[in-house]
């Protein structure tokens, strides 16, 4: 099985430790992959569109990209963390989120992430968890992944770990094993089931592509839906 890891910080802190309480259940038994943003992360989309246009092979962050992006495919369960910074995911997430712009279902999705399962741990100190959660999640859902889950903690009055009540401490760490311990128990030989709406969403910008088709045949998303058979009756999920 593999694990890959997108830390929205690099800090060792509340965030940190309730990932390792979640991750705990797999290691030794699981292949994990950890990216810490923005040490790991791409530099600030600069809006170029060159992704969109001529390929994300081009982007000025490739490089850095592509690593990301190919343990994102070759993972089973993808595993994203972020503190609440201003109601919202930390700026360095946001960044790496920008550069998969061209991923989202109007473009160019990568059929691979339609069976994926994703877990989502964000805490903040009083409020901003939940909103914190979605920036991630809308992302993971128009990359077509539909099995996401999310676990938010209010700390409410301390946000460094060490000063948290122990019994507070305890229940965190209790509700993320708990967690594992559920995704632990799933087949990763069968691809996750595509939701009704991850299904719809799809479909209507099938109709969006082949629209666009027949005037450009040659415009780069196009030519992806089709050379993937979308355009078609090919889907990027089993029946």
């Amino acid at each position: 099985m593999k694990i890959t890891v997108i830390n929205g910080t690099e800090k060792h802190g509340v965030t940190y430790q309730l990932k390792e309480a979640f991750l705990e259940p797999f290691k030794g038994k699981a292949d994990i992959t950890e990216f810490y943003l923005p040490k790991d992360g791409p530099g600030f989309c600069t809006g170029c569109i060159t992704c969109f246009g001529k390929g994300e092979k081009f982007c000025k962050d490739a490089e850095c990209m592509q690593k990301i992006e190919k343990a994102l495919l070759e993972a089973d369960l993808l595993v994203f963390t972020s503190p609440a910074y201003v109601f919202h995911c930390t700026g360095a997430m946001k960044t790496m989120l920008d550069h998969f712009g061209y991923r989202w279902m109007p473009h160019r999705p990568a059929k691979e992430m339609f069976g994926k399962r994703a877990f989502i741990i964000t805490q903040c100190l009083g409020a901003g968890g939940s909103s914190t959660a979605k920036d991630i999640k809308d992302s993971l859902s128009w990359w077509g992944v539909s099995y996401i889950k999310v676990c938010t903690f209010k700390l409410m009055s301390e946000v460094r770990w060490d000063k948290i009540p122990e019994e507070k401490r305890a229940k965190m760490t209790r509700s993320l094993t708990s967690a594992a311990n559920k995704f632990a128990k799933i087949d990763y030989g069968k691809p996750a089931h595509t939701n009704l709406m991850t299904k719809a969403k799809f479909l209507a910008v099938r109709m969006l592509q082949t629209s666009l088709g027949k005037e450009d045949p040659e415009y780069t998303d196009y030519k992806y839906w089709k050379a993937n058979g979308w355009i078609e009756k090919v889907r990027p999920w089993k029946a």
